[in-house]
């Protein structure tokens, strides 16, 4: 396996975009980000990221080795979209 732009491709689907050939299986794996690419796509930082897996309103990381975790890039995109259509966050101290 290799990494490619953040993503986990396998050899067989490397030679195919070698030669510009694009597989039916290709679009049914997954892209994973590593942390910084997550960071550098969501404005918030690492901890608030962290509590919001845990109380379940953030996709959930997935741990590639001891020391090196990565998340689903169209979960988090999910996630995005769902942000974008439930309108403006509540400011505390600003009623709702």
């Amino acid at each position: 396996m290799l990494w490619k732009y953040g993503a986990i491709i396998e050899p067989q689907m490397r030679q195919n975009e070698e030669f510009g050939v694009e597989k039916e299986s290709r679009k049914s794996s997954k892209v994973l980000i590593s942390k910084k690419q997550l960071l550098a796509m969501i404005p918030l930082c690492e901890r608030t990221i962290y509590n919001f897996e845990k109380q379940g309103k953030f996709p959930r990381r997935i741990a590639v080795s001891s020391r090196k975790v990565v998340w689903d890039l169209e979960e988090v995109e999910t996630w995005i979209d769902t942000c974008r259509q439930s309108g403006p966050a509540t400011r505390p101290g600003m009623g709702a």
